[in-house]
């Protein structure tokens, strides 16, 4: 199994469990490894046989910017979830980060790993 990544997609979303965080939007940062065999893409530059990143990133945004989450974890379940069933990807680890949760930190986040 091959791995397509994409690093550090920053999305914006309504996310918290706090009345204040509940109106506005906020930044998450999320990291993936999406499992691919990429060789018949690579035998034929062929992109309809690969991965397409750009629409992953797409749908994750559309996803984030519709919907509305308190947890971290609630978000990252769902979003792989989505992955999963509409890119068919056999496996996936997903790491959400939300920067300025915890102010001594960078970000605090999740990381999780799930198959078709």
């Amino acid at each position: 199994m091959d791995i397509i990544r994409i690093d550090r997609l920053a999305l914006d979303t309504v996310i918290g469990v706090y009345d204040w965080e509940k109106r506005i939007h906020q930044r998450l940062l999320l990291d993936l490894e999406l499992g691919w065999d990429i060789r018949p893409a690579a035998e034929t530059d062929d992109l309809s046989k690969t991965l397409n990143y750009a629409a992953v990133s797409d749908r994750l945004l559309e996803f984030a910017d519709r919907e509305t989450f308190e947890l971290i974890e609630t978000f990252a379940e769902r979003a792989a979830a989505l992955i999963l069933a509409e890119f068919q990807i056999p496996w996936l680890r997903l790491s959400v980060h939300k920067p300025g949760a915890v102010p001594q930190a960078q970000s605090v986040g999740v990381t999780i790993e799930r198959h078709a």
